[in-house]
């Protein structure tokens, strides 16, 4: 393999006066490996110092001292590029580096060539060239021009793609031009082919590849992207950041020409910008929302670094100020002045207005109010206007004139928040109240009376005195006391001077006592009917007035095979200690010895056999005593049974548990069988209630009528016409007057008896009977249809004051009156009779109550009524033979 090395030599042509610099020239071996140092950039002769180094080709970058290396491994002929410097003032310099390379005859294999290589390789043209143009670039050429007659051709990107055209190239001469001007932005990098023809059309080397680099020209000015709106709070700390300002530039990244710097033009005082990352800090820790609530900084981005030869932009940029509780309410008066009348409650007072600078209708501005001073009594209270945010003074406990007539308030405003940033305090304003006279009842001092009591003590026992005030003459001349409570009735006032008595007895055990305190109202009342309340708590001191009792005196004893049972006995007593627990428990003087016991407690003994017994009911008599040594013997009846079974380690007994097994459905059973027996027995009564007594009577000519039995009785026919009574019930059946309602009423009296009344058809028939010593005496009447029929009957039966049968009664007391004072003639003229005419022909002849006078009159005349009334003539002469 043939290696050609080549020598470097670097002449750099520099003047010094004017720090103009020549292009760098270097020879360098055909293959460059990656890192391979080609030269280095200086600034000889310049007064300014490199900062930085920007390399046209992306195969060589410059490091900081101005060394020029490769990027990676590469295989030149020739070599075209250029380095951008950058001084320590921010002014540039272009330096151009040109390498080649030249052969050397070697009789290596490897690097024997049979055809050179077209020349030259990538060059580079400026940014938005400025005119004229077409503009000569390079002159491009193949060896085999030697022996042939060639010319050229360039296809691909810029001559036949867009941008078409860019370039063209002379065919004869190689000579490749640029037609106009190339935004880099656009077209960083143009890639082509250039092709070699002979004469005839035949291609006398491989194509060339052509690469053109456009190099950057600061051509475009930096723009902001991203939001420019930010805020923060007032109040912040120094150094707080706000926020971030983005730009971009479109020119070539990492040159100087998208190099930014962000300026402040305004708000310094208030804002800081980082020069380049664009973030925004606040500057000082006063920012004031209440002296500007937006602030609009104006802020210019400029490339290069900033330098005043690159390309700026201005924007603004708004920064809000954010709320924060910095200002307390202030009142807008030193002092507050209101009035109010004496006793009022829950009245409005007044209104405190109020000033903050917060921020409307937030926490930060709502305020809270208190009375800090003046309200020991809890007699205010204070709330806020949710509207007005003023401060609303409410009297909840009404005020006293004799007491206080100017009462001396301190109102102090806070915000719903704390106060942040600032050394400011909460704020208090005095208000004096002027408190109204007026004229008031009496008054109880004190308001609440605790007395003490024992129970049981003797009634009318005086157990202390309640009296009231009235408040304008400090006396209580003339003054009244009345109970307005007293649940148990147990206390009584004296009204003139306010004693409490005992009335009943006073029971600490009674369920109207809690925790030991009973509690009764007295009401005041003076001269002028105006009233006053207080109230007297009772403090019952306990007495030993309670026994101990056994809760259940009805035990059940397991017993199981030999072992001797026991159960449990428990007592309780009403007292309190000392005249409760411990108790004492003994067995009565007349047990039977079969008994003891053990393991007493407080409330407790456990009782036990004291030999085997068999099943049954046995009767134990205990003596209970409370620690006083009060109690009484009481009786214990224990069954003892035999144990079946076990449930959570107590013993039941089988017999038990079977009965209760069986009590469900035993239960059941009774409760069905009582419903039934029940529904029997309503049934059975509303039968019996509602059944009546009919005779049908059979009739020969098929008409058919019935006959209603009544038992009856109502007065006589002396009840004059207007009086007649209607019997309760009273239907109509067939078009007359039939009773519903059969029932029997007896009238007694010493001296007589009144019969019976009935309705049938459409008369009214009145029977009566006057019995007077051994002597009876019959009178009837007949009541025509024509005189009384259907509807003056109905209407008769409405009227209340014959509802009841009083007024018989009432009649009843007079008659016998008349008849025990008059001689035996009296009978027929006691009262007028009305008779109604039967007709002619009647068999009967005209009745009245004189025939009752004469002799025994003849039923004959029943026989000639005719066929219908046969059966009634039957009925009637059978009860006249009978003389019912």
């Amino acid at each position: 393999m043939l290696f050609a090395l080549c020598l470097l030599t670097l002449v750099l042509f520099q003047s010094a006066a004017s720090c103009e610099l020549r292009p760098v020239l270097a020879q360098v071996p055909k293959r460059l490996p990656a890192g391979y140092v080609i030269a280095e950039v200086t600034l000889k002769g310049c007064a300014a110092k490199p900062v930085a180094f920007t390399s046209s080709d992306p195969d060589f970058t410059v490091n900081t001292d101005g060394t020029i290396i490769t990027v990676r491994g590469l295989e030149i002929t020739t070599k075209q590029f250029s380095v951008l410097v950058q001084d320590e003032n921010r002014s540039d310099w272009k330096v151009d580096i040109i390498l080649s390379c030249k052969d050397e005859k070697s009789s290596s294999v490897a690097h024997k060539r049979t055809k050179r290589r077209w020349r030259p390789l990538p060059f580079s043209i400026i940014e938005n060239d400025s005119p004229p143009f077409p503009k000569e670039l390079e002159m491009i050429s193949s060896d085999s021009s030697v022996n042939y007659t060639v010319y050229y051709q360039i296809s691909g990107q810029g001559v036949t793609t867009d941008p078409k055209e860019l370039f063209i190239l002379n065919k004869n001469t190689g000579m490749l031009s640029v037609t106009r001007a190339v935004d880099r932005e656009q077209y960083p990098q143009f890639n082509f082919i250039a092709r070699v023809f002979d004469v005839s059309g035949r291609e006398t080397d491989a194509f060339l590849p052509i690469t053109v680099n456009v190099e950057d020209k600061n051509d475009n000015a930096p723009e902001f992207i991203g939001s420019r709106f930010f805020t923060v709070e007032e109040r912040c700390r120094a150094g707080t950041v706000i926020g971030q300002v983005n730009a971009t530039d479109k020119d070539q990244a990492k040159t100087p020409h998208t190099l930014i710097k962000f300026t402040l033009h305004n708000a310094t005082d208030m804002f800081s910008i980082d020069p380049f990352t664009g973030v925004i800090t606040a500057k000082t820790n006063t920012l004031d929302r209440e002296a500007q609530e937006k602030v609009y900084v104006e802020i210019e981005i400029r490339d290069m670094g900033g330098a005043s030869s690159g390309l700026f932009s201005r924007g603004t940029v708004v920064i809000t100020l954010t709320d924060v509780n910095d200002n307390p309410p202030t009142f807008k008066e030193k002092l507050y002045k209101a009035k109010v009348q004496e006793n009022q409650e829950n009245v409005l007072v007044t209104r405190i207005p109020v000033e903050d600078k917060d921020l409307v209708n937030t926490s930060n501005w709502k305020a809270l109010f208190e009375v800090t001073k003046g309200n020991e009594s809890g007699n205010f209270r204070m709330e806020t206007d949710p509207k007005t945010n003023e401060g609303l003074l409410y009297v909840i406990k009404g005020l006293d004139f004799e007491k206080t007539p100017l009462v001396k308030l301190e109102i102090t405003a806070r915000n719903e928040v704390p106060l942040v940033g600032t050394d400011t305090k909460w704020l208090s304003v005095p208000l004096e109240l002027s408190v109204g006279d007026e004229d008031e009842g009496p008054e109880f001092n004190p308001a609440i009376l605790y007395l003490k009591v024992k129970e049981n003590v003797a009634n009318g026992t005086i157990i202390g005195t309640y009296k009231a005030l009235d408040p304008e003459n400090k006396n209580s001349n003339g003054i009244k006391y009345y109970k307005m409570t007293d649940p148990g009735n147990w206390i009584t006032v004296v009204e003139n001077t306010g004693e409490l008595k005992t009335a009943n007895t006073i029971d600490r055990e009674s369920p109207l006592v809690h925790k030991d305190m009973y509690n009764i109202t007295i009401r005041a009342v003076d001269e002028s009917k105006k009233t006053g309340k207080g109230m007297v708590i009772i403090q019952i001191e306990d007495v030993n007035d309670n026994m101990p009792v056994i809760l259940d005196p009805d035990l059940i004893m397991c017993s199981k095979d030999d072992m001797l049972s026991s159960v449990l006995v428990e007592a309780v007593d009403l007292d309190q200690r000392p005249y409760s627990t411990p108790f004492i428990f003994e067995l009565g003087a007349d047990h039977d010895g079969k008994w003891k016991m053990k393991d007493a407690t407080e409330s407790s003994v456990v009782l036990e056999q004291a030999v085997a017994l068999p099943t049954g009911l046995y009767s134990v008599p205990l003596l209970v005593k409370d620690l006083q040594g009060f109690g009484k013997e009481q009786t214990v009846n224990v069954r003892v049974c035999t144990c079946e079974r076990e449930e959570n380690g107590v013993g039941i007994c089988g017999a038990r548990s079977a009965s209760s097994s069986l009590g469900s459905l035993g239960i059941l059973a009774l409760v069905l069988s009582g419903l039934l027996l029940l529904l029997l027995s309503l049934l059975l009564i509303f039968i019996c209630s509602t059944k009546r007594d009919k005779l049908y009577i059979s009739d020969d000519t098929g008409t058919g009528g019935m006959l209603l039995k009544s038992n009856t009785e109502a007065p006589g026919e002396e009840v004059k016409d207007g009086a007649l009574l209607m019997i309760p019930g009273t239907e109509v059946v067939d078009g007359s007057l039939q009773s519903g309602l059969m029932e029997s009423k007896n009238v007694t009296s010493a001296s007589g008896r009144y019969g019976q009344q009935f309705f049938q058809g459409g008369g009214v028939y009145n029977t009566t009977t006057q019995e007077f010593g051994t002597e009876k005496f019959y009178s009837s009447g007949r009541y025509d249809n024509n005189l009384y029929g259907n509807n003056t009957l109905q209407k008769l039966s409405n009227r209340s004051a014959l509802d009841t049968w009083k007024t018989n009664g009432r009649y009843l007391d007079r008659k016998l009156a008349y008849f025990g004072d008059k001689e035996e003639g009296r009978y027929a003229d006691d009262l007028l009779k009305t008779y109604g005419h039967e007709g002619m022909g009647s068999p009967a002849g005209s009745v009245g109550c004189c025939s009752n006078l004469g002799e025994q009159e003849s039923v004959d005349f029943l026989n000639t009524l005719g066929p219908k009334f046969k059966p009634l003539a039957d009925v009637c002469y059978t009860t006249n033979r009978t003389g019912n």
